[in-house]
């Protein structure tokens, strides 16, 4: 690795570490619970295989993270260590910083990893039941159905049918789905403009209202940098 030559400096130490592509993506990831090579790039669409296996034994070499056998397979286990653990004030710093100077730009961007960050922080215990299935029909998107399998111990986001009976049905568009997401609407203005509609029986229906789903970061208010010049596409 080409380093900074500023050793003596922690912030450059850290960059070293943190600071390379992807590396941040793959730290949140197991910080949302991630554990399997599966999950994690589930959360990071566009890593090759390749390079996510270096990224993790780097971060492994560095004492971020620990492997474990999986029981279910024959692939790791991924955990963060009690370092790892700490880069959640990092990674909080972070997206308070961006979600309160950058512009989220939410076009182009695909419903299925909106609806991954959807379903990280959902709260299944908001729910009267055991296990919830909400369908995403999407207008902007007819050709692909999406649903949110909503059960203990964390939801599941599934890109094909799950098998189950469908309880709630969530019909939006994807540019709007992300506002809501990020804060910039609430679900009740939402639904009061017709934006997002939401159907199924009314106890279902104002659980999902409940359960979260939103940024941890919606409730920041973004501001614009003074004298910004630079348009982010």
């Amino acid at each position: 690795m080409r380093g900074y030559k500023q050793e003596y400096c922690p912030i450059v130490r850290a960059s070293e570490v943190l600071a390379e592509r992807w590396t941040p993506i793959i730290v949140r990831n197991l910080l949302l619970g991630c554990e399997t090579f599966t999950e994690i790039a589930a959360g990071a669409p566009g890593i090759s295989e390749t390079l996510l296996s270096q990224r993790l034994r780097s971060l492994e070499r560095y004492g971020i993270l620990e492997r474990h056998a999986n029981p279910k397979g024959r692939r790791w286990l991924y955990r963060l260590t009690s370092a790892g653990h700490e880069l959640q004030h990092v990674c909080d710093a972070l997206g308070t910083w961006g979600a309160r100077w950058l512009d989220a730009a939410p076009q182009g961007l695909d419903p299925g990893i909106v609806l991954w960050a959807v379903a990280k922080n959902m709260d299944p215990k908001m729910f009267p039941q055991q296990r919830v299935v909400v369908r995403f029909d999407l207008r902007d998107a007819p050709e692909q159905n999406y649903w949110i399998v909503i059960q203990r111990p964390e939801p599941e986001l599934c890109r094909k049918h799950p098998g189950f009976e469908e309880d709630v049905v969530v019909t939006t568009e994807t540019a709007w789905l992300t506002k809501w997401h990020i804060g910039r609407i609430s679900l009740r203005e939402a639904l009061d403009q017709g934006i997002m509609q939401i159907d199924g029986p009314p106890a279902l229906a104002r659980a999902f209202a409940r359960c979260g789903g939103q940024s941890p970061f919606a409730a920041i208010s973004p501001k614009v940098p003074e004298n910004l010049s630079v348009s982010h596409s």
